[in-house]
């Protein structure tokens, strides 16, 4: 009772506007909960969160005039089908009798009576449940059976066929892998594998990054002795690739115009030995802390944070820079299974907004950048106009930049010819359903004159 409680108060000021990984954090800090409960809220906070509109099309059909059915009473019903669909281990008559409970405690008998009868009138005939036709209706197929807003499934539509759009949301529904990064400052992999092993995490080696691990099975992070003591960072795998596109040597100056919360300037600065001078720039002074905190516990020395505008950047640094980064905001539809309630914030209009200040960051950063120079752009989202449309309309209106042949920079062995003709291009576009790993884009342009 007292989980299932917990998750309503969550989800519920999660239906109020409070971010789903915030709110749930401060709870499971505050709550006295067993270690099985934690993970019982977790798991459905998230889960009801993620696949909202498959739930309400549920309730929408087994209750009359639904629209009209209040929020509070709404939420039960959400977590309690969400957990008759989705978790196996739960017994349907336990959820049910759960639900009830929790009603009469809330609200009042005609609610548990609703509750107690929509719940039973579904575990006696799932099949009165009638879905939208994949072929016949192919977005409300996606949106509803997939729990994905209607605009982004439209889109992927046009962009990648059904098949494909399929395995992406289906993708963005599974539970993200929990990727680490070796602190090549304090150990190596090899050294590190070990003490997780010991420790008894099941841990696997990344094939494409070569300081990259996958913990498929750990304590929480905060009992390991091996974060406590700096020698990892959580980093998801295609995140880490963009430190080997700048690829810095020790003793250079680099310039990372979007830096907070620091995973790519403290993978730099791994790069460089802990030498040189990494500039970390951030708009927001609560990033540039978390920056500071990262590279304290890694032992990293050589990052200065500067609070700054990446728009307007350019009056007030010289154009000294061989290296810049510039890890843009973004959409971040490449990484929606990473938070559950951001597929519901986002808006088809995000995109081109978006599109129009990257450029400006881009732009303010050539002028930072030294002839020769190269500067790395990335994002976490697969919308073209963010990516491969904002670079190439970068290079028509800059002629002085060129793209870079990113094959050389690929710390893992580049195999198909597709991938090739990509990277050979100066882009990459890594994609969920394509590539098994989180969606990513990452392009490199050099100054010539």
């Amino acid at each position: 009772m007292q989980a299932r409680e917990t998750a309503y108060r969550i989800l519920a000021d999660v239906e109020n506007g409070a971010y789903a990984n915030i709110i749930l954090d401060e709870y499971l800090r505050t709550q006295q909960l067993s270690v099985a409960d934690r993970g019982l809220v977790t798991e459905i906070v998230y889960g009801t969160v993620k696949y909202r509109l498959k739930l309400d099309w549920i309730i929408g059909q087994l209750v009359k005039k639904s629209a009209k059915l209040e929020t509070g009473p709404r939420i039960i019903l959400r977590l309690s089908l969400y957990q008759i669909l989705f978790l196996e281990r739960v017994p349907p008559s336990a959820v049910t009798n759960e639900a009830v409970k929790l009603a009469k405690k809330l609200f009042h008998a005609g609610v548990a009576g609703l509750i107690n009868g929509v719940l039973r009138n579904y575990l006696r005939n799932p099949d009165q449940v009638i879905w939208p036709d994949s072929k016949k209706q192919p977005i409300e197929y996606l949106e509803v059976c997939f729990s994905h807003p209607r605009w982004m499934v439209a889109r992927w539509l046009v962009r990648y066929g059904f098949a494909q759009t399929q395995k992406l949301c289906e993708f963005n529904n599974r539970p993200a892998d929990l990727w680490i990064r070796t602190n090549t400052l304090r150990c190596s992999r090899e050294d590190l594998f070990k003490r997780l092993t010991d420790e008894g995490c099941i841990v696997e080696k990344s094939r494409r990054i070569p300081t990259g691990l996958l913990l498929l099975s750990a304590p929480p992070l905060s009992r390991l002795l091996p974060f406590a003591e700096g020698l990892f960072t959580v980093q998801d795998e295609s995140s880490m690739l963009v430190a080997h596109v700048v690829w810095p040597a020790p003793g250079q100056e680099i310039l990372d115009v979007c830096a907070g919360p620091g995973g790519k300037s403290t993978h730099l600065a791994q790069l460089m030995e802990n030498k040189g001078l990494i500039v970390a720039c951030d708009v927001h002074e609560h990033r540039l802390r978390l920056i500071e905190d990262n590279a304290r516990r890694l032992g990293v020395t050589i990052i200065k944070t500067v609070l700054a505008d990446a728009t307007k950047m350019a009056a007030d640094h010289e154009a000294k820079y061989d290296l810049i980064l510039v890890d843009a905001p973004c959409s971040g539809l490449g990484v929606l299974r990473r938070r559950a309630d951001s597929r519901w914030r986002k808006q088809e209009g995000d995109i081109h907004a978006l599109a129009g200040l990257q450029k400006q960051i881009i732009e303010n950063a050539i002028s930072l950048l030294k002839v020769g120079g190269r500067l790395v752009y990335s994002t976490c989202t697969i919308e073209p106009e963010e990516n491969e449309e904002n670079i190439a309309r970068i290079i028509r209106e800059h002629p002085e930049l060129r793209a870079v042949n990113l094959i050389s920079y690929m710390p893992y062995e580049v195999e198909t010819d597709e991938e090739k003709l990509e990277l050979g291009r100066g882009v990459r576009q890594y994609l969920p359903f394509a590539d098994n790993m989180e969606g990513f884009f990452i392009a490199a342009l050099e100054k010539t004159d």
